[in-house]
């Protein structure tokens, strides 16, 4: 047990002297801030004055000012952050209020976190001290009681000053243990994630906005109909985001609840934010260089009692979401799931809401982590800024060209951003806060304390106009979906104003004459990225109507995006393209004729990074998260080829299984370098990372290993092996050359399926009609044989219990031929561990579809107990692993049969061979009576002669394959 510091007792101890006095209403927020809170959370580690002098992106502790409005508080008193992210907000209150009874400040706490996605946070006024699991939804009149996992009195502290430095102090933070507690308070009941709230809300908003626009709106089409929807709903929240981040005064949007005529008294509102952003979302009206205005929807008719009902849940205390901190990468996951449903006009002229054909194919949509994201931008964009200045940044062209909701940009923008602002405070901030348009500004001075000296520590922030030429200067972005393209702009746009306030945005319009947001229609583009306009050559134009020509949605790269193009192309391309693309027949042959990458199977990701490695210029950085298909399947070769001639390979890095939940795909990051293209392949060492980690959207992903590979071992093997470093790739090749595959000396077949066939449809003959039931737990007469499932395979040894029994014939889905079942044979189960799981079994019997059946060929020169030891050897469950690239914490690995068919088998001399048959028939043995002693030191006894016997088989197959004493230690190092 750790004693509490002597601060805390003495802080404990002038509470209880003045307690009287501090729980008076005179004794404010601010002091106990400053006299209590604040010396607290140093005890725990806390660097509360940012005396590191740290950058704002990365200071450890954010004092947020309180705007009063409307009894709520509208930033939270404190944010706690390691290394820029958040990990919990505490929300101060002077001791007169009462934490333990009061739900008020309660419920405002759970809003700020909730909304924020923090498990935990904390409210005190350092007489009570509160903590709240924050992931269940905030409802109103919650008691105060409600998500309280901890709650302490200032007398509790010194006792357990242990318990409460293990989960919040920062050295708690570092080590994971906030994390494990945070955990172990989950309440699995009544939780629900803000961003699968908020969908719900804003799918409400489109559903009732759709009805309406649809009945009061008859001349409208479907496409017209989506793209008013979408502005009403983007118009709107952007303008309530603005209020809650103290851009726009709060609850302009609530006084249109008194008024009439609710729709035009919005429109006037859109009509200021387009004079005051000049942002393409409030473009009514026509200016110079600037491209077509929005010209209809400010006419439309919208009932008062819709926009009432959008409006109201806007708002505290009704409104659960707290604008101020909802991280803008979860709005562009809001909006991904958001855009996966499309608005439809039946004949009636009514609207429907459905899934869009691509994404219910799919099975949902599926967000990129933001974890992915800024790896891609760090390794990518990162690369490009080392050792630059603000000048040279300025010319980098960053694009995603299948941008969708923008989480890419929105992490390249924010990247930049904070890179600027560190180059400017690291040169000379004062130099750069002068002159006519200064890039940084003071917007306050951080709380002084008594080790300082007084001294002022100045807040700088880059200024809106400088963050809008990043914008402007850096991100592109092309997407077929122009809903896609509007939700990008609306983050990027937020993004811009983010920390900004409405007296800043008033002096940039009077002093620069400038709107606060650029227009970012010449940046963020719709089309469709594969197809140009060369589709429609030497086709009739007559045979596409305008849906055919909004679908198809052909881009022209050189003349959207001219000056880039014309340079040579973009510097950096990144994103997480489209897997699975549906495409028409004309559309097929178009790219099957202009991408060497795609393939017939629909892999729209393989043309998609054949597409982003063009559109850079030479020694251009490509960053994708894609598939690992392109990785060693013969159908992906293209992109290999395309690869190793057109790039330097940099990086290639291997995620857990569950990157996206919901989905079985297994993704790789590919980074590459553009280059001039060559005849075979660039020379480069690959860097190779394997990464494990708990899945969906977690950033505790774990380094497991490491190492490099020369590309001219992938070229050789046409295979990018990203589990086998150079050794255990040269091994794997050697190896494939020395031995013959199985196929020329077996034949392998899948067990049968063994339910009845024609179930919910008239039965074929009458055998089958009277056939009932099929299997059975005991044999019932010659006709039943016995039937084997995965469970009954071990590494040799059968675990059948006599108790599963089938009728073979015709009414089974897929009987086979009976002969292949009959004699001597090896059964192997389809999910294998760190080495196959084979047995040798003599008798006729039956298996399911988790078993495979071997056969060995007449003639073929060995026996069935020599191929078993061969195929139960650690060597080729090794073998099996690397060539065929599973991952070491991939817990059910499944063999497939063309795999096995692919496995080198070493031709044994004759005394290798019998050794071999000799080694193996002993296993079988030591397995069966392992099975019926029933002592524990007889048990005992067997398994070391069975672990002994598995040793020797192990150094016979060596012997085999011509191992050397360091090719054995190779192998070893896995094990077993």
């Amino acid at each position: 047990m750790t004693d509490a510091p002597d601060i805390m007792r003495r802080l404990v101890e002038r509470f209880s002297d003045n307690i009287g006095s501090y729980r008076a209403g005179g004794y404010n927020e601010t002091r106990v801030r400053i006299e209590f809170i604040d010396p607290m959370f140093k005890a725990l580690g806390w660097d509360m004055d940012n005396e590191a002098g740290y950058a704002e992106a990365y200071k450890e502790v954010i004092h947020e000012d309180a705007i009063k409005i409307g009894g709520a508080t509208k930033a939270p008193d404190y944010c706690f952050r390691i290394g820029g992210t958040r990990k919990f907000f505490l929300e101060a209150k002077k001791p007169a209020v009462s934490i333990r009874t009061d739900p008020e400040p309660a419920y405002q706490l759970r809003r700020y976190a909730w909304s924020a996605k923090l498990p935990l946070s904390i409210l005190t006024d350092f007489e009570e001290f509160a903590v709240y699991d924050c992931r269940m939804r905030p409802v109103q009149h919650d008691k105060a009681s409600m998500g309280r996992t901890l709650y302490l009195k200032y007398t509790d502290y010194l006792d357990r000053w242990d318990e409460i430095a293990s989960i919040f102090s920062k050295e708690a933070i570092l080590k994971g243990s906030f994390d494990k507690y945070a955990e172990s308070t989950r309440r699995k009941r009544g939780t629900a994630e803000v961003d699968a709230s908020f969908l719900a809300e804003i799918e409400s908003w489109r559903d009732v906005l759709a009805r309406n626009i649809a009945l009061r709106n008859k001349d409208l089409g479907v496409r017209e109909l989506n793209q008013a929807v979408q502005r009403t709903v983007d118009r709107i929240l952007f303008l309530r985001m603005c209020e809650d981040r103290g851009v726009e005064n709060y609850g302009r949007l609530q006084a249109l609840l008194n008024t009439q005529n609710v729709y035009g008294r919005l429109g006037e509102l859109f009509s200021q934010a387009d004079d005051k952003y000049n942002s393409g979302l409030f473009h009514f009206k026509s200016e110079r260089g600037r491209e077509d205005y929005d010209g209809w929807t400010l006419d439309l008719t919208i009932d008062d009692k819709v926009l009432k009902g959008i409006i109201k849940r806007l708002y505290y205390p009704e409104c659960p979401f707290e604008f101020s901190v909802l991280p803008a990468d979860i709005l562009g996951h809001i909006y991904e799931q958001f855009l996966g449903k499309v608005i439809r006009l039946t004949k009636g002229h009514q609207a429907k809401v459905e899934f869009k054909p691509e994404v219910r194919k799919a099975g949902g949509v599926y967000y990129t982590p933001t974890y992915i994201v800024d790896y891609i931008v760090k390794n990518t964009v990162g690369k490009l800024c080392e050792q630059a200045a603000p000048k040279k940044v300025a010319e980098l062209r960053i694009l995603d060209p299948a941008c969708g909701s923008g989480s890419f940009l929105l992490g390249a923008y924010q990247y930049l951003l904070d890179w600027h602002l560190k180059w400017y405070l690291d040169n000379d901030p004062e130099k750069h806060a002068k002159g006519k348009k200064p890039a940084i500004y003071e917007s306050g001075a951080e709380p002084t304390s008594p080790n300082q000296n007084g001294l002022r520590r100045l807040n700088w922030r880059l200024t809106t106009a400088r963050r809008k030429e990043i914008l402007l200067n850096n991100i592109y972005g092309v997407d077929i979906d122009q809903q896609a393209v509007e939700v990008t702009k609306l983050s990027l746009l937020l993004k811009v104003l983010e920390g900004q306030t409405a007296e800043g945005i008033k002096q940039q319009l009077a002093l620069f004459r400038e709107r606060a947001l650029p227009d970012l229609a010449s940046n963020i583009k719709c089309g469709n990225s594969l197809i140009g306009p060369d589709f429609y050559d030497g086709k009739q134009m007559s045979i596409f109507d305008q849906d055919d020509l909004y679908r198809i949605n052909a881009f022209d790269w050189n003349k959207e995006f001219p000056e880039i193009m014309g340079a040579g192309g973009f510097d950096a391309v990144i994103g997480n393209p489209p897997y699975g693309a549906v495409f028409s027949e004309k559309q097929s042959d178009y790219l099957k004729k202009r991408f060497e990458t795609f393939v017939w199977r629909g892999e729209s990701y393989l043309a998609f990074v054949e597409k982003g490695v063009q559109a850079l210029k030479l020694g251009g950085r490509f960053g994708y998260i894609i598939p690992d298909t392109y990785l060693n399947l013969g159908f992906t070769h293209g992109l290999r080829k395309f690869l190793l001639e057109s790039t330097r390979l940099r990086q290639i890095v291997s995620l857990p299984p569950n990157v996206f939940p919901r989905s079985t795909v297994d993704t790789t990051l590919l980074f590459v370098v553009r280059a001039a293209r060559v005849p075979s392949f660039h020379h480069a060492d690959v860097s190779v990372k394997i990464l494990s980690g708990p899945g969906p959207r977690s950033a505790t992903v774990h380094l497991t290993r490491e190492f490099s590979v020369p590309t001219s071992l992938w070229h050789a093997q046409d295979a990018f092996n990203v589990h086998s470093d150079a050794a255990e790739t040269r091994l794997v090749m050697r190896v494939q050359k020395e031995g013959a595959p199985l196929s020329r000396l077996a034949e392998l077949f899948y067990g049968i399926k063994a339910y009845q066939v024609g179930k919910g449809k008239p039965p074929q003959t009458k055998e089958v009609r009277e056939t009932k039931p099929f299997t059975a737990e005991e044999r019932k007469d010659k006709s039943f044989l016995p039937f084997f499932d995965g469970k009954h395979i071990g590494r040799y040894q059968v675990l059948w219990t006599r108790n599963n029994w089938l009728k073979y014939g015709p009414w089974l889905a897929e009987p086979r031929s009976p002969e292949k079942y009959e004699g001597e044979k090896i059964l192997i189960r389809k999910i294998v561990g760190p080495t196959l799981v084979a047995t040798y079994l003599a008798e006729t019997s039956c298996c399911n579809t988790l078993l495979f059946v071997l056969k060995i060929r007449p003639g073929a020169g060995i026996d069935y107990p020599c191929l078993l030891g061969i195929l139960n050897s650690r060597f080729i469950g090794w073998y099996f692993r690397k060539k065929f690239q599973i991952s070491a914490d991939q817990l059910f690995p499944q063999i497939m049969i063309r795999d096995v068919l692919q496995f080198p088998i070493a031709a044994p001399s004759s005394a290798r061979h019998d050794r071999m048959v000799e080694l193996v028939e002993r296993m079988l043995d030591l397995h069966k009576r392992l099975q019926v002693v029933r002592t524990e030191h007889d048990k005992e006894v067997l398994r070391r002669q069975i672990a002994g016997t598995d040793d020797e088989i192990d150094r016979l197959v060596y012997e085999l394959y011509g191992l050397t004493e360091a090719e054995i230690r190779i192998v070893e190092a896995t094990g077993k």
